[in-house]
């Protein structure tokens, strides 16, 4: 399970939209549009989910294990 994310088109900086979902069940669902209230510069962002991602921390960490060397 993992926080959608956005860009925050002010700053660059990824901020969470306050969904929560995994990845396969992202890439799933339906186009859709939606605003979120940025953390950072507390304004409100529009955004389509094709600009979206899922931060998953397992898969994170899954990932720099599997390409750390033994």
């Amino acid at each position: 399970m993992g926080m959608v994310m956005v860009k925050c088109p002010r700053t660059g900086h990824a901020i969470p939209t306050g969904i929560k979902t995994d990845r396969e069940s992202f890439s799933r669902s339906a186009v859709f549009f939606s605003r979120t209230r940025c953390v950072i510069c507390h304004t409100d962002h529009a955004w389509f989910a094709r600009e979206a991602w899922v931060d998953e921390p397992s898969a994170r960490v899954r990932h720099r294990s599997a390409s750390t060397p033994a």
